[in-house]
């Protein structure tokens, strides 16, 4: 059974014939200790603070019966681990004119764009919790005047927090929307078209914060950590 916040994926689930609900990782309506194994990728690190990170990781085992594992995957600030560059990194895409696109996205936004998530107590709990996780030692630059950069896709991360552009290729804007446009270059028409581009949040885990957020849990285990192509990986055990 699969669950995730976009109706349309949902939708496309099961239009293959899968079992799939709109839900929030927050908020999962499945009862508790009724999973033998759960699976969360690319989830955790679209959440804005630290509190939130911690409450998905709380929520998924509560899913989970005695003995049931989770497996979850989370970007990581690392993109190059052990003189190997991850997957995400070699698909760099070569072109100088596909290069000039992205970097038209380098403009930094403020951080009260992102919504909600921004009040003093969740923005004091993050800070102490990171400074707890030493952080700091992963490289990253601190952020300054609230600001978050926005990434250039394709290469090294340069902040933990950051906006990550989505070009939206053929895609109709709405009136309401309010995102940026840019020029994709091509030869077909279609391509010279403006496109949307959206910013999503993104924080990106340092070696050793997500075995460590999840040790915090006392109702868990960490069975195994390691890395794979440019994600920092757990399999946790309910206890």
């Amino acid at each position: 059974v699969g669950c995730d916040r976009s109706k349309n994926l949902v939708d496309i689930c099961g239009e293959k014939h899968f079992q799939a609900f709109v839900c929030d990782a927050l908020s999962v309506p499945i009862r508790s200790g009724s999973c033998d194994a759960c699976i969360s990728i690319a989830v955790i690190h679209h959440f804005s603070t630290a509190e939130r990170r911690l409450a998905t990781l709380r929520e998924l085992a509560r899913l989970l019966r005695p003995g049931g594992t989770a497996l979850i995957y989370v970007w990581a600030m690392e993109q190059e681990y052990k003189n190997q560059k991850s997957k995400y990194l070699k698909e760099k895409n070569d072109s100088k004119n596909k290069d000039k696109e992205m970097n038209t996205d380098t403009a930094q936004r403020p951080l009260s764009d992102q919504g909600p998530d921004n009040s003093s107590q969740d923005s004091a709990w993050s800070d102490q919790l990171l400074k707890d996780l030493k952080d700091e030692s992963c490289g990253a630059k601190p952020l300054a005047d609230f600001r978050l950069p926005v990434h250039t896709n394709r290469t090294s991360f340069h902040s933990q927090d950051l906006l990550v552009p989505w070009h939206l290729k053929g895609g109709t804007k709405k009136k309401e929307e309010s995102v940026d446009t840019v020029l994709v270059p091509g030869g077909s028409k279609e391509s010279q078209e403006l496109c949307p581009v959206f910013h999503r949040y993104y924080h990106v885990f340092c070696e050793g914060e997500l075995e460590a957020v999840c040790s915090s849990l006392d109702c868990v285990r960490v069975q195994k950590s390691y890395y794979d192509q440019g994600n920092w990986c757990v399999i946790l055990e309910k206890l």
